[in-house]
């Protein structure tokens, strides 16, 4: 067995028996390299030096988790929280399906989280650092409406996924245009294979229709029915909170905090950098006690230490992974059992670029990895260059969504577990693996059949 192959087994199995997902990473992490042939020295040496990648990512969740606390202090999240239950009706009156207004909200709260998505990746392009601070003051308004959380997870996956998939602007730019068409190139110069950045987004569109199809699954049948959750004690008892109103020099304080923060990131290209202006704009104006500011911090942090941990150690593994030589093995000895099968050798190439992304769990990592390989075996089996991109894209995009250690799972779970009611793998990477993964290897396997 591939070495890739065995530590993607094993971190799956051991997270889904309940294991920390870092602890899954670490020890998945060893036995695919010592099963590679490395001594357990150079398993640490690899994974430590892998580590580096993700401490800027971590540090970055652990500043935003800090905002977004901060914010929460302010009274500005509870504020909207109230408007929006009041807007729905009178607390504990809807109930999801019972009420066609608690619907309708519902659909709304589902729109609204795509629109957002999509421009978190296109036009504002901060990617998941709206999530710690849009989602969690929504959670009482999906806890009235018996809201299934892993519906919303569903929804703010495909809303960040799918825009850099089918859309040349923002991070689909660096995708479809740097990473995709250039990959494909470099590996098709010499046998005369050319592809444009025009042909990408055209490659990717029956994919992105398999991840259409799955959204439409999860939100209309797999977690349409009501569900649950525990509330603070004063929703339960029914009693209506005091809380003192916002002046609006407050009011335009929080927003220059807010727009702060996003200029900053967006000049700077530095989450980190962003999520300190607006926390220091925020205590500096007398938005919350001074004596507090400690306080928040390190309570913002340890929102996002979860996550930001799950970071770093999926960067040691991606570290052992690459240093084993196991993936360029694996994705060359995916041509040993294809034959001469075009079909099979479609299905195999996807396949392979699942386990690979699960590892990584990156979309933009994978494809220069399996492009020097995969392009050459397109060609000889006849593949046009529209059907090679979407072949080696959706390959690439594969285990984004369903994948332990990957943005698009850890992000919804950073805003929808604030209380402590959403479980990443049960409720994020299952639900996203299943609904998006399945059908993202069905079309991609029609589209390189047919484009």
């Amino acid at each position: 067995m591939n070495a890739i192959v065995l530590a993607i087994v094993v971190m799956v199995g051991l997270c889904l028996a309940r294991v920390s997902v870092v602890f899954s990473l670490v020890v998945a992490a060893l036995v695919g390299g010592l099963w590679a042939g490395m001594s357990v020295d150079q398993v640490i040496s690899a994974f430590n030096e892998g580590l580096g990648g993700g401490a800027t990512v971590a540090l970055a969740y652990a500043t935003l988790g800090a905002f977004a606390v901060a914010l929460s202090r302010t009274g500005i999240t509870a504020m909207v929280s109230d408007k929006a239950l009041a807007w729905v009706g009178a607390r504990g009156n809807v109930s999801g399906e019972a009420s066609g207004q608690g619907g309708g909200i519902k659909w709304l709260l589902f729109v609204a989280l795509i629109l957002v998505g999509a421009a978190s990746g296109t036009v504002v392009p901060v990617h998941i650092a709206f999530i710690p601070i849009l989602v969690p003051p929504l959670l009482g308004l999906m806890n009235m409406l018996q809201l299934d959380r892993r519906a919303v997870a569903c929804v703010i996956t495909f809303s960040i996924t799918i825009m850099y998939m089918t859309t040349p602007v923002g991070f689909g730019t660096i995708f479809l245009n740097d990473i995709l068409t250039n990959s494909v190139n470099q590996a098709g110069e010499e046998l005369g294979m050319q592809v444009t950045t025009a042909m990408a987004p055209r490659a990717m569109l029956l994919p992105a229709l398999g991840m259409v199809l799955g959204l439409l699954v999860a939100v209309l049948f797999s977690y349409r029915r009501p569900r649950g959750y525990r509330s603070p004690l004063n929703e339960v008892k029914g009693e209506k909170v005091s809380r003192p109103a916002l002046s609006r020099k407050q009011l335009l304080m929080i927003g220059v905090a807010i727009v702060g923060a996003l200029v900053v990131q967006l000049s700077t290209g530095s989450m980190v950098l962003g999520g300190l202006l607006g926390f220091a704009l925020l205590s500096m104006n007398g938005l919350f006690k001074w004596k507090d500011q400690d306080d928040v911090f390190t309570q913002g942090m340890r929102l996002m230490a979860l996550i930001g941990f799950i970071m770093i150690a999926a960067s040691g593994f991606a570290g052992v992974m690459k240093a084993s030589g196991a993936i360029p093995e694996l994705v060359a000895g995916s041509g040993d059992l294809i034959g001469d099968n075009p079909g099979l050798a479609a299905l195999v190439m996807l396949l392979v670029g699942l386990f690979i992304t699960m590892g990584i769990g990156s979309s933009f990592s994978t494809i220069p990895i399996i492009a020097a390989i995969y392009v050459p075996l397109a060609i000889s089996f006849g593949f046009s260059p529209l059907a090679t991109l979407a072949l080696v894209g959706t390959a690439g995009a594969l285990g984004d969504a369903g994948s332990p250690a990957s943005d698009s799972t850890l992000g919804p779970t950073a805003g929808l577990n604030a209380d402590g009611q959403h479980d990443h793998i049960r409720d994020s990477v299952i639900p996203t693996f299943i609904h998006y993964n399945i059908p993202l290897v069905i079309f991609g396997w029609i589209a390189a059949q047919v484009l």
